[in-house]
């Protein structure tokens, strides 16, 4: 049973009575002229009594309550209580820890309320976001439901970074996407098969169970059509179940997120690093700062990691076990220096905008001195430590100082060092993972690549010839003795004036792949096809195959 329990896109402008009710009135948050329910009035007593009318009535399979994000709120009741507590209602650091409060009253009401009446029916409070970092709400659901729709805005890297996170708690995870050309609301909308084919391929790839989103007509009338285009894809899905039960997921990299460090929802430097990740065909989870290291085999401090020294530690820890750290920016600095070992010592930021770098490791860009958008780090290293050189711009574009459209060019007078490599790992002297979040510059992403693949060496689990915009993840069924591996790739593109789009997916041929594993292979089929693949294993444990043909979603078992 689906509830609208929380935030509703009415204009408070038309229908000032609606802020004016005396018992659940509806309070304004950040967007001008809309709306928000309270769950400090009595409106939460009118939801749970609703609630319990529902769970007592009928026989469900769960309750998804939508739109229930927690707000910081204004309205008269709210107010009041505030001050009666002496709270500062104009210090937002003051507000923001009331309305925590008055948000998990909400989860703690509701779900004890629900599970008095039928205990452990399902329940998931939809934010349309897992927010990362936020454990204490994670622990409020019985599991995990993942909107996450490509054309709604939320665009198909979303989707990885929103699981990978999520995959730690061991809570069963749905995938939601929809069957609408733009989003909610959307009455004869529909995508290409392709498109909710590759969807759902992406998220049985990714250990998560499927929904698609439809929306019923106010007649109650289902619409063939949508029921269609649905199954063509769970038909596909029916076929590989078998595949993705219990399937754990494996990494090699973990990445510290900057939304779980700072708050900041899809912070940029989480969306650059992501995406590098993805078409780089690394395996990799996203972390906070309790997660789970073990197992990792570096861990990627992105531009702004803020660290207290419990994280230092744990990381220090992992750092002296064997791992490595990818830092960058300001990550990896405690009281003003580097906590680890990067061969290097910090000397601050650069005054210059935009910096270069000597692609001297990068053989796509020999002899290559590439623009670099994000902020510039100052580092001091012996020569011996330094992997890459950079150097500043003449001047910043001013009204005084001027050079072509752009930016005056590099000034090879001010070279010095931008990557070192330590005992602990690698430091980037950039704002890199931003960098690639806004501006996607292919030298940009092969800097990162470089240096990941230095760090992990002979333990990069999985190599392929996957074009960048195919995805690989690998994961293990323990109890039937094998590896699952997916490879996907489908190209949206931007279609109108911000829709990403899946229409076309063209078949890839030959793709090459060699996967490392600690067990002595002894098959290696595609499923379900059950088609056997040749392969080779060598002493050290790599596995050498070739997938023939890949359309869309291809899914290789290795069995030991």
């Amino acid at each position: 049973v689906y509830i609208s329990a929380g935030w509703d896109e009415v204009s408070a402008k038309e229908h000032p009575e609606w802020r004016a009710h005396d018992r659940y009135p509806w309070t304004p948050y950040k967007e001008p002229g809309y709306t928000n329910l309270c769950f400090n009035t009595g409106y939460l007593d009118l939801l749970i009594e609703q609630t319990k009318e529902i769970v007592s009535s009928f026989d469900l399979d769960g309750l998804f309550f939508d739109v229930c994000t927690e707000r910081v709120c204004l309205c008269g009741k709210c107010l009041a209580d505030m001050k009666r507590r002496g709270i500062d209602t104009e210090n937002d650091a003051e507000i923001l820890p009331f309305a925590r409060e008055v948000y998990a009253g909400y989860y703690r009401s509701v779900n004890e309320a629900i599970h008095a009446i039928k205990p452990g029916l399902p329940i998931f409070h939809n934010c349309g976001h897992i927010r990362r970092g936020r454990r204490d709400l994670v622990a409020s659901h019985t599991h995990l439901e993942l909107e996450s729709l490509p054309t709604g805005g939320w665009g198909y890297d979303h989707f990885p970074l929103s699981v990978a996170y999520a995959q730690q708690f061991g809570k069963e995870i749905l995938g939601q996407t929809g069957k609408f050309h733009t989003h909610w609301g959307e009455f004869g909308g529909y995508k290409a098969v392709n498109a909710l084919i590759y969807e759902s391929a992406l998220m049985i790839a990714n250990g998560a169970k499927c929904s698609v989103g439809d929306q019923l007509h106010p007649l109650g009338a289902m619409d063939e059509a949508t029921y269609k285009l649905i199954g063509a894809a769970y038909e596909r899905v029916e076929e590989r179940e078998a595949y993705c039960d219990g399937a754990e997921r494996i990494a090699d990299v973990g990445l510290l997120s900057q939304e779980a460090m700072q708050g900041v929802h899809n912070h940029p430097a989480d969306v650059g690093a992501n995406r590098v990740l993805l078409e780089g065909h690394y395996l990799y989870r996203v972390l906070d700062a309790e997660s789970d290291f073990t197992d990792l085999k570096a861990i990627i401090l992105p531009d702004t990691a803020a660290l207290n020294e419990t994280l230092v530690n744990r990381l220090r820890d992992f750092a002296n076990g064997g791992g490595k750290l990818l830092a960058s920016g300001v990550s990896g600095l405690h009281d003003g220096a580097f906590a680890f070992d990067f061969g290097c010592a910090y000397a601050g930021k650069s005054a210059f905008e935009e910096s270069f770098i000597d692609l001297d490791f990068a053989e796509d860009f020999p002899a290559a001195i590439a623009v670099l958008y994000g902020r510039r780090h100052r580092l001091d290293a012996d020569e011996s430590a330094v992997l890459a050189y950079g150097c500043d711009p003449y001047f910043n574009r001013t009204k005084e100082h001027f050079c072509s459209h752009q930016h005056a060019p590099a000034n090879h007078a001010s070279r010095r060092p931008g990557i070192a490599e330590g005992r602990d790992g690698i430091y980037i002297g950039w704002d890199i993972f931003e960098d690639y979040a806004k501006m996607g510059s292919v030298t940009t992403k092969k800097t990162v690549v470089a240096m990941l693949d230095r760090l992990l060496g002979e333990n990069k689990r999985v190599t392929t010839s996957l074009p960048a915009q195919g995805i690989v993840t690998l994961t293990a069924q323990r109890d039937r003795n094998r590896y699952v591996s997916h490879f996907l790739y489908a190209s949206p593109v931007r279609r109108g004036e911000k829709f990403e789009v899946i229409e076309d997916v063209n078949p890839l041929h030959g793709i090459a792949v060699r996967l490392k594993t600690d067990e002595r292979i002894r098959r290696v089929y595609l499923a379900p096809e059950q088609e056997p693949l040749d392969f080779l294993q060598s002493e050290s444990g790599g596995i050498s195959f070739v997938i023939p043909t890949l359309w869309c979603h291809a899914v290789v078992v290795l069995e030991y």
